[in-house]
C-alpha cells in the first residue's frame, strides 16, 4: 500500500498544535439547551476554552456526563434554571432539532428573557423560518442569531466552521464564544450577513456535501466494478490523500472508513438518509431558477436507496414487458 498519513485525527486537528483556542483569556458564562451529539461536544469545546456553560437537556444523562467530565460546565436540570444562572446580557445558546422543537423553545424561553439577551439557534433550522423566529425574537428587544454550524463529530477536536447571521450588535455578544468554537481563533468562523443568512449558508453547504459525496461514492463503485485489476480501494483513496486535485476531508475519512470496515462494506445497508437540507437547497434553486443538477440529483439517488419497495422499478420493468416483450424477473424465481 502506498505510504500515507497515519489517520483522520493527526490530519485535522485544529490549528496544527492548538487542539483549543487558548491562546486568549476567555471570561464568558453561556447556556446550551440541547446535549446531543453535537450540542454536548460545543459545551466541552467551549468549557476546555475557558467558558463556563451552564448546560440543559430534556434528560438529565448527558448534563451528569458533562459536569463530571469538564471543570467549566454547570448543570440546569429545569429550563427555567437557564435563565436564573446567567448574567446580563444573557446568552441561550439552542442545539436542539429543526422545526417545532426549536420554535416551541423559543415561545417558551422568549418572555422570560429581557432586552439585550441573545438568543442563538445553532441547529439546521430552515432559514425562512429562522427569518420568522428573529422578527418575533427581535420584536421584544432580545437579539436572534442563527449559526450555521459544520464540523460533526470531529468538531469537538478540530473545532467547528460557523457562519452566523443576525445583527452586528449581537454578534459581538457571542465572538468570544466564537472565537473557541472554531478551527482557531482567527478562521473557520464568520458573521455572514443578517437573519437567515447563516443557516442559508450552512443549507448552501449541505448541498454541495451532497454533491461531493454522491461523485465519490460513484467513482469508487467504478473502481470496484472493473474486478479484472482487483484494485485496492482502501490503497487507491489513500494514494489519492497526497498531491490529488480530489484530496479532502471527505477523502480522510473515506479512506479511513475503507480501512476499518474492509473495501466491501458488506455490513453496512445501501441505505442513505437525509437531513433535509438537500431538499430545501433544490428547492431554494429552482425557485431562484438557479441550474443545480448536481447536487438536485445527489438529493434523487439518495431517495432511491430510500426506496425498499422499488415500486417505479417494478413500473419500469412491466412496462418494457408490455411493449418489447423483454423479460420479467418475478420474486418466486430462483
Amino acid at each position: 500500500m502506498a505510504g500515507g498519513r497515519s489517520g483522520v485525527a493527526a490530519d485535522r486537528s485544529a490549528g496544527g498544535t492548538q487542539p483549543f483556542n487558548t491562546r486568549e483569556t476567555v471570561s464568558m458564562k453561556l447556556a446550551i439547551i440541547g446535549l446531543g451529539r453535537m450540542g454536548a461536544n460545543m459545551a466541552r469545546r467551549l468549557s476546555r476554552g475557558g467558558i463556563t456553560v451552564v448546560a440543559h437537556n430534556r434528560s438529565r444523562g448527558p448534563i451528569d456526563e458533562l459536569v463530571a467530565e469538564e471543570e467549566h460546565v454547570v448543570p440546569a436540570y429545569e429550563e427555567g434554571d437557564v435563565l436564573r444562572q446567567l448574567d446580563g446580557p444573557r446568552v441561550i445558546w439552542l442545539m436542539l432539532p429543526a422545526g417545532r422543537v426549536t420554535s416551541q423553545a423559543i415561545e417558551r424561553l422568549l418572555p422570560q428573557m429581557s432586552p439585550g439577551d441573545v438568543l442563538v439557534d445553532g441547529g439546521n433550522s430552515r432559514y425562512s423560518e429562522t427569518m420568522a423566529h428573529a422578527e418575533r425574537v427581535e420584536a421584544a428587544g432580545v437579539h436572534f442569531l442563527d449559526c450555521g454550524t459544520s464540523g460533526g463529530v470531529w468538531g469537538l477536536k478540530n473545532g467547528y466552521s460557523l457562519m452566523v447571521g443576525g445583527t452586528r450588535e449581537g454578534f459581538a455578544l457571542i465572538e468570544p464564544a466564537i472565537r473557541v468554537l472554531a478551527p482557531t481563533p482567527d478562521s473557520g468562523w464568520g458573521h455572514v450577513g443578517p437573519a437567515g443568512a447563516g443557516h442559508f449558508t450552512k443549507m448552501i453547504h449541505n448541498g454541495i456535501e451532497y454533491g461531493m459525496m454522491q461523485a465519490m461514492a460513484e467513482g469508487l463503485a467504478v473502481l470496484r466494478k472493473k474486478s479484472e485489476f482487483d484494485l485496492d480501494l482502501a490503497q487507491v483513496t489513500e494514494l489519492w490523500r497526497e498531491g490529488s486535485v480530489v484530496q479532502s476531508w471527505l477523502l480522510d475519512l473515506t479512506a479511513e472508513a475503507l480501512k476499518q470496515e474492509g473495501q466491501g462494506l458488506e455490513a453496512i445497508r445501501p441505505h442513505v438518509a437525509d437531513s433535509g437540507e438537500g431538499r430545501w437547497t433544490a428547492i431554494e434553486a429552482i425557485d431562484l431558477g438557479v441550474a443545480a443538477p448536481v447536487m438536485t440529483l445527489a438529493l434523487q439517488m439518495r431517495f432511491a436507496s430510500q426506496d425498499e419497495e422499488g415500486y417505479g422499478n417494478r413500473v419500469l420493468a412491466m412496462m418494457r414487458n408490455a411493449f418489447g416483450g423483454h423479460v420479467v424477473q418475478r420474486r418466486d424465481e430462483s
